[in-house]
């Protein structure tokens, strides 16, 4: 009877003190790890960090190749002081079929006057019909010479056109390819550490695919995983209490800056909602609910280890 008063009393006061203490050792620290992907793909020639290192964001973390790219720049700058010549040499043709245009369009309009008056004194027998002749002969002339000038200008036009056109084709051409030669210097997107480093010189750098992962120093938190009647509770920016593994015989204070709202009961399906597992080892859970919390305060030299256990007290 004693033994079973005792044992109703312990499961009581055990529900009671969960009740206003809501505690997890099934919590972990968490930051976020950025890959770091090349933008071109080349062989490696230089490498500037080494395993676990820190970085700052702009630190230069490994060198591609640069030749075949800086080729390619020369390329395109010979194509573009190209292009500004032919464009020059077909602007001055312009220039000088407008300025033969002009004198030829004179000199039509002198022998449309000329024709005109030997035209009326022929017709009075004031002038020889041979001298009408040589007349029409240069108005024709004179006609003709102002369309091969009309003509010379709307070819000059149109290579004017065609040459900008080049010319801006090469200059984009020349854009993408200096882009693409400021990208053999692969720098850190973010501060953090180097972490797992297998790169080497001499290994193929290949466009989009990650090779370097830099755990972010500025996204530390914990996730803690609490049973679900623990959480009807909490609230973000309610105050957390951690002990973290890695720096022990410290309680670290901490806010709630999420809850999420969905987990799979799946592990199979994908990943777009959080996975907890309710077994360990033998003993099947309550199914539990991840919860974020930021600490207020880092370790001393905020040395945190993405990964590490952790154990976290909330007091609704």
């Amino acid at each position: 009877m004693l033994v079973g008063g005792a044992l109703l009393g312990l499961v009581v006061a055990w529900e009671v003190l969960t009740y206003f203490v809501a505690y997890t050792d099934d919590a972990y620290v968490r930051s976020d790890l950025v890959g770091v992907a090349p933008q071109v793909t080349g062989p490696i020639v230089a490498l500037y960090v080494v395993d676990n290192q820190s970085v700052k964001i702009g630190d230069k973390l490994y060198n591609i190749d640069p030749t075949p790219f800086q080729l390619e720049v020369n390329q395109y700058k010979a194509q573009i002081a190209e292009e500004q010549a032919l464009l020059e040499v077909a602007q001055e043709q312009l220039s000088s079929a407008k300025a033969s245009l002009d004198t030829a369009l004179s000199s039509r309009t002198y022998a449309a006057q000329e024709q005109a008056r030997y035209a009326d004194l022929a017709a009075k027998d004031y002038a020889p019909k041979e001298r009408l002749d040589r007349a029409n002969d240069e108005l024709r002339r004179t006609t003709a010479e102002v369309r091969v000038y009309e003509v010379a200008i709307d070819k000059a036009q149109t290579s004017i056109s065609v040459h900008r056109a080049a010319l801006q084709k090469a200059k984009a051409e020349m854009a993408t390819a200096q882009w693409k030669l400021d990208r053999t210097q692969v720098v850190s997107p973010t501060d953090g550490a180097i972490t797992n480093l297998t790169v080497r010189v001499g290994d193929m750098a290949t466009a989009n695919i990650a090779n370097i992962g830099i755990v972010d120093a500025h996204a530390w938190r914990i996730m803690a995983n609490y049973k679900q009647y623990y959480v009807r509770d909490f609230e973000i920016g309610g105050t957390a209490w951690v002990w973290l593994d890695s720096y022990p015989w410290h309680v670290f204070r901490g806010r709630i800056t999420g809850i999420a709202r969905g987990f799979s009961r799946d592990p199979q399906l994908p990943m777009l909602l959080p996975y907890v597992s309710p077994t360990t080892d033998w003993i099947r859970l309550q199914r539990r609910i991840p919860v974020t919390i930021v600490l207020e305060e880092l370790p001393p030299g905020g040395k945190l280890y993405s990964g590490a256990d952790a154990r976290t007290v909330v007091f609704p």
